[in-house]
């Protein structure tokens, strides 16, 4: 048995284990039996009544997250090994649900929904036959409808910390977890989506809830109430006011236009952790605690990393308002391709991050990272404007890159990939690998097909970037099957080859103090992580242990009660400060063993090559482009054909696919990704394998 195969199982485990303390939580033999044994046992003076829960809900997880570690950091070490569930349930990604509002769901996610949303109806169920059926907790003199009444919200509140208990995992870029399963923090964020939505449906039902129950019982006074010895309702309204002002921000239509209205709220999420905290009580909170634990050490790298300025070597500005911006980076940054970096400009905003696809290559350029961004909002308008102007150095900070661990389109005898406009930029990267592949020996390269859209024949020179801006390697084009069927769909006429824009190429001056992007932990990023994590809970309970023992039971066994809400301070300064304290001296660690700040060497100034007009052009407006003396635009051009007025018939490109294992990609608007999902979920050609990579629901 392999070191894989027994940390597999070590995984699933521990995963079972915790789902099963989920599952019996609401039974009768949990309230009555085992829940009060487990307090007598473990109520401690270090610890009190989160002792349960810390052992329950909270151990297992952050075990995991630290031993995942030690497992990608192997695999990343054995390229060669499956990583974890990831490859083994690659047959049940195909869709089998393309339908909206959930968009392209596949057979795993949806066994994962059904058995989530049995667990809340299981959850519920029993609570309330548990309450109903002679378990009330009565207040003196009240009816027995009425505690009926009030245990119902009550009841929603608990299913909906059950959603809060996942809610996080989904947005940490950085997560351990994700890839035991073959997610990313990316391809993952509709989990968020559909959990935020769901708790934010339970919990505005539980606010109505408690306040019938204050009305009809003439207890409104109770709105006011911010107890000394149980949870405060005052930070309970507080806490669902900025929810809904955060909700109401993310409705889909709000985020796509007014966008800085939805990032801007949404950074109000530090709020509502805090009121919801003081509003649970730390019993309940340890219950989430992994999710926003995992979270906020992530969180907190990210803000290390994005301290330093990058160095900004080059920028392409295409015809049709697309942009590449090409970066430094160290040669230990490895990533693999539909990689995504953030981006921030302080120029144009300090606070706002936005992600863009990778679409270099890290084994063709090792010591280059380039992004490619559409010119759509007015954020990246703004970063246009300042690239075609003068400037000749631009402040730009980094988080990431974040993708995939590890890369298995190349398995394929074949990939057809779809795209619709700039969402081709993925696909980029994929061609780069590809092309890569090609010069190792024996390796399997698949025939490629490029189908994409565009809407003028300007886009058509976002081709062009499928060569890197240094033109080394860029030859190796040449050595693929790489047929590109390229659509203009609002242009019926080919232009002239004089009506073509040129290609205008900046190359930026190097400033001292701008620095190579380069992995936040260094090269062995996951065996830090895996410390950071397991120093930092150590770490946690140990502070937590010590002042609950020396300051705060000492209170309690005197006779008097320490105040609930600064019970719940004390917890969250531990887990920030014990955060903090780990991240920073990995942080430290991390770049002493790897030369101070890796690659810190002075960057030179770069002068490269470029052609002015798009080699795109040649391919249909009239230039012979074997007179080219550059073979990478020969075969560019060769493998090119463009059609004009017409848009792809998708059906019958995938149907008309002979290979026996037909990757298909798709990457761009909704319509186009739903309609190649639903043909690949047709059943109508069993050699098509849908291989979803959309970085939006």
């Amino acid at each position: 048995m392999g070191k894989f195969t027994v940390l597999n199982m070590i995984f699933l485990v521990m995963f079972i284990g915790w789902l099963m303390v989920w599952i019996l939580l609401p039974t009768k033999s949990s309230e009555l039996k085992w829940t009060p044994k487990l307090q007598s046992q473990l109520s401690s003076k270090y610890f009190r009544e989160q002792g349960t829960n810390i052992l329950l809900f909270t151990f297992p997880i952050m075990f995991i997250a630290a031993l995942s570690c030690v497992y990608l950091h192997l695999h990343k070490k054995s390229p060669n090994s499956n990583i974890g569930l990831g490859r083994r349930l690659a047959s049940w990604r195909s869709p089998v649900c393309v339908k909206a509002p959930l968009g392209i769901v596949s057979s795993v996610e949806l066994s994962f929904a059904v058995m989530f949303v049995v667990l809340l109806i299981w959850s519920l169920t029993n609570y309330l036959y548990f309450s109903f059926n002679g378990h009330l907790h009565m207040h003196a003199g009240e009816k027995i409808w009425h505690a009926k009444l009030r245990s119902v919200p009550l009841r929603l509140a608990y299913i909906g910390n059950v959603c809060w208990a996942f809610l996080f995992f989904p947005v940490t870029r950085g997560s351990s977890l994700l890839p035991l399963v073959g997610l990313t923090s990316e391809s993952s964020i509709k989990y968020h989506i559909w959990l935020g939505h769901l708790s934010m449906v339970l919990f505005s039902a539980h606010t109505v809830g408690v306040l019938i129950s204050w009305i009809t019982a003439n207890q409104m006074f109770k709105a006011l109430e911010w107890s000394q010895t149980y949870v405060s309702n005052v930070a309970g309204e507080i806490a669902m006011v900025v929810a809904l002002v955060m909700w109401v921000a993310s409705i889909s239509r709000v985020r796509r236009k007014m966008f800085e209205v939805f990032f801007y709220t949404h950074q109000l999420y530090t709020v509502y952790i805090i009121f919801y905290l003081l509003h649970v009580g730390v019993a309940y909170f340890c219950m989430i605690l992994p999710g926003i634990f995992l979270f906020l050490i992530d969180r907190y790298l990210r803000f290390l990393q994005s301290r330093d300025r990058v160095r900004l070597l080059a920028s392409r500005l295409l015809p049709g308002g697309t942009f590449e911006m090409t970066f430094a980076k160290t040669s230990g940054l490895q990533y693999n391709p539909t990689s995504i970096l953030f981006i921030n400009v302080p120029s144009i905003s300090k606070l706002q991050w936005h992600p863009f696809t990778i679409s270099s290559n890290s084994n063709m350029e090792t010591d280059k990272l380039s992004i490619m961004i559409r010119t759509e909002g007015s954020w990246s308008q703004k970063l246009y404007k300042q690239l075609s102007s003068s400037v000749k150095h631009l402040d730009v900070s980094v988080e990431g890159p974040y993708g995939p661990s590890s890369f298995s389109f190349l398995r394929h005898e074949a990939l057809i990939m779809v795209s619709g406009g700039s969402g081709i930029t993925p696909f980029i990267s994929i061609i780069r690998e590809i092309m890569f592949q090609s010069t190792i020996p024996n390796s399997h390269v698949p025939r490629v097909v490029l189908v994409c859209a565009f809407k003028t024949s300007a886009d058509l020179a976002m081709l062009d970037l499928l060569l890197p801006i240094s033109g080394s390697h860029a030859e190796q084009i040449s050595q693929i099957e790489l047929q590109i069927e390229a659509y203009v769909t609002q242009e019926n006429e080919q232009p002239t080859l004089e009506a073509q824009k040129t290609i205008q190429t900046a190359f930026f001056k190097p400033n001292p103090v701008d620095l190579p992007i380069s992995a936040t932990l260094g090269p062995n990023s996951w065996l830090w992580l895996g410390a950071i994590i397991s120093s930092s809970f150590v770490l946690f309970l140990l502070v937590l242990g010590l002042v609950t023992r020396y300051y705060i039971y000492p209170v309690d066994n005197s006779g008097g009660f320490y105040h609930y809400s600064y019970r719940c301070l004390w917890d969250m300064f531990s887990v920030c400060a014990c955060i903090c304290l780990a991240s920073s001296v990995a942080f430290v660690l991390s770049k002493s063993c790897n030369g101070g700040l890796m690659g810190t060497k002075q960057i030179q100034n770069v002068e490269m090559a470029t052609p002015t007009s798009s080699p795109a052009a040649w391919c249909y407006a009239g230039g012979d482009y074997r007179e080219v003396e550059s073979l990478p635009i020969q075969s560019l051009a060769q493998a090119m054909k463009v059609h004009f007025g017409a848009r792809p018939d998708l059906k019958k490109i995938l149907f008309e696919s002979k290979a026996s294992d037909v990757g298909v990609l798709v990457c761009g608007p909704r319509k186009m990704r739903h309609e190649v999902a639903k043909i690949c979920a047709s059943g109508l050609a069993d050699n098509l394998h849908f291989e979803s990579i959309s970085f939006n629901w």
